[in-house]
């Protein structure tokens, strides 16, 4: 009986391997087409500028174990002699206070949207959801016009200010679905406490809601860090303060033949989103799904 039953578990298993098999087969390819491009990048980003040329990136695998064949100097030539270093730090500059303002300014809004009673609060969150709809292109000439009457155009704070009023009304909605969704008998036993709103949300909101703040965090920081409209609108041509983005867009405009300088410099564009995103992974997905369906 022992022997018939362990069978029976294996054919069972074996079934049911094999009828998962096409959907794991086509999840493979499918991982695997999406991420070719960017192994080719990554081998062209090693490869000289006539080699470029003349031979395709998947040749390197004739000889895989030539390492004569990858050198650095493309990775020297865009960090010191394109600008890249300087670049890479002022996207830095510009992306870490364009994402931590408006998850804070967001976190604090969508709790008082979420737990706090006051004339207007059902108003004001359909405005604040109906602004995902309007186009930022509609606002760059007023906004650039304002900045220009201040004299804040060219500089870190134009693009900070820009991001954050462009990343508010998003972060409001996620963050408000979230911080809706948690118990109500929490909040209302730390009222009775006598905790004041500033430490039920210092203390309860912040920590509970931090797949939420993680999840907005992503969607901030990669739109702040890839985009050049904006940069290139409140920030002009201006050398000092230019990011990565621009900085890879005069060499596409001004040395669109060398292949070798683009791969690298696109390459090295990559690498703090790529870090952001797998760090704060497992937050992604709770924090999207959470508030999306009541249990």
């Amino acid at each position: 009986m022992v022997a018939q039953t362990s069978k029976s578990n294996q054919g069972s298993l074996l079934e049911k391997l094999i009828a998962k098999a096409p959907v794991h087969i086509a999840v493979v390819a499918i991982s695997f087409i999406w991420t070719l491009p960017t192994i080719g990048l990554l081998i062209s980003s090693f490869r000289k500028a006539e080699e470029l040329t003349q031979t395709g990136w998947w040749t390197v695998f004739e000889h895989p174990f030539n390492f004569t064949q990858f050198h650095l100097a493309n990775y020297a030539d865009v960090l010191t002699g394109q600008g890249m270093g300087q670049a890479f730090l002022n996207s830095l500059v510009i992306s870490i206070p364009a994402t931590v303002m408006p998850i804070a300014m967001a976190t604090f809004a969508a709790y008082a949207l979420a737990w706090m009673r006051f004339p207007g609060r059902q108003l004001l969150l359909a405005l604040i959801i109906g602004l995902l709809v309007v186009p930022l292109q509609m606002t760059l000439i007023p906004v650039l016009r304002t900045y220009n009457q201040l004299g804040l155009a060219g500089s870190f704070l134009a693009v900070w200010l820009a991001h954050t009023g462009y990343g508010l009304p998003l972060g409001v909605y996620l963050l408000r679905n979230y911080i809706g969704t948690l118990p109500k008998d929490l909040i209302e036993a730390a009222t009775m406490d006598g905790a004041s709103h500033l430490k039920i949300f210092t203390r309860i909101i912040v920590p509970l809601s931090t797949p939420a703040i993680a999840s907005f965090a992503v969607f901030q920081f990669l739109w702040v860090w890839n985009d050049l409209l904006v940069a290139l609108v409140y920030l002009g041509g201006s050398k000092e303060v230019a990011p990565v983005t621009l900085v890879l867009r005069n060499l596409v405009g001004d040395r669109g033949q060398d292949w070798h300088l683009l791969t690298a410099g696109a390459f090295i564009s990559m690498i703090v989103p790529l870090v952001v995103f797998f760090s704060l992974q497992r937050y992604f997905v709770r924090g999207l799904l959470a508030g999306s369906v009541k249990g």
